[in-house]
C-alpha cells in the first residue's frame, strides 16, 4: 500500500509539472484545453472490453483529474461520452484543480451519478483522493460526500464553439447556435420554412375566388 501511494503521488506531481510547463508554452491569455473527450472515450472503450470478456463482473468508475480550462469545441464529443457512460451505469468522478471550475466535469458527474469536487487546498490533494474518490460505490452510501452547490449546465454553440447562456436550437438535430441562422449547418434544415409555408397556405385560403 505505501508503495502504491508513493507511486500515485509521484505521478500526480509529474502531471502537475507537465501541465504547468505546457501552460507556459502557450501565448499569454490563451491556455490549450486538455483532450477530455478522447480520454473519456478511451476509458469507456476499455470498460466495454472488460464487460464483454465475460470473466469479470466489475463495478467500474472513471476519475477525471483536470487542471486546464474546458474546450468548448469538444462539447459534442464529451456529451456523447457522458451519455454513453450513463447508459453503461459507469459513474464519472471528477476533481478539478484549476483556478476556475469546469462545466463539463460538473455535468459529467451529475448525469452519471458520480462525485465532483474542487479542492480549495491542493496541499491536501492526496487526502481528497483517498477519502472521497477512492471509496467504492457501496461504501459511499455510508459516508458524507461533498454535494455540488450548483451545476453549470451551459452548452457550447456549434457555430463559434463558445459557451453560451441562451441560444437557438435546431428542432431536427438539436444543434445549438448563438445567433439566428436561416439554415442549420449540421443537418441542412431551413429554419422558419414550415411557418412560412403555413402562412402562405392560410393566405391562399383567405383570398376570395375570382368571379
Amino acid at each position: 500500500m505505501p508503495v502504491m501511494c508513493s507511486s500515485l503521488l509521484q505521478k500526480l506531481e509529474e502531471f502537475l509539472i507537465t501541465d504547468e510547463q505546457l501552460s507556459k508554452e502557450e501565448p499569454e491569455g490563451k491556455i490549450k484545453p486538455s483532450l477530455f473527450s478522447g480520454s473519456l472515450s478511451m476509458a469507456l472503450c476499455y470498460i466495454q472490453r472488460v464487460f464483454r470478456s465475460g470473466a469479470l463482473h466489475p463495478h467500474p468508475r472513471i476519475l477525471c483529474l483536470q487542471g486546464s480550462l474546458d474546450g468548448p469545441e469538444q462539447y459534442v464529443a464529451i456529451m456523447n461520452a457522458i451519455f454513453s457512460a450513463q447508459r453503461s451505469s459507469v459513474p464519472i468522478d471528477s476533481c478539478y484543480i484549476g483556478s476556475q471550475n469546469s462545466a463539463f466535469l460538473q455535468q459529467a458527474s451529475y448525469i452519471t451519478g458520480g462525485v465532483h469536487h474542487k479542492p480549495q487546498n491542493l496541499d491536501g490533494l492526496f487526502q481528497y483522493l483517498m477519502t472521497i474518490f477512492a471509496t467504492d460505490l457501496h461504501s459511499r452510501s455510508f459516508i458524507h460526500l461533498p454535494k455540488p452547490v450548483g451545476v453549470d449546465f451551459r452548452a457550447s454553440c456549434f457555430c463559434h464553439k463558445n459557451t453560451i447562456d441562451m441560444g437557438y436550437i435546431c428542432s431536427v438535430c438539436l444543434s445549438i447556435f448563438c445567433k439566428h441562422h436561416k439554415k442549420c449547418s449540421t443537418c441542412g434544415s431551413v429554419f422558419g420554412q414550415a411557418q412560412s409555408e403555413a402562412a402562405s397556405a392560410s393566405d391562399k385560403k383567405r383570398k376570395t375566388p375570382e368571379t
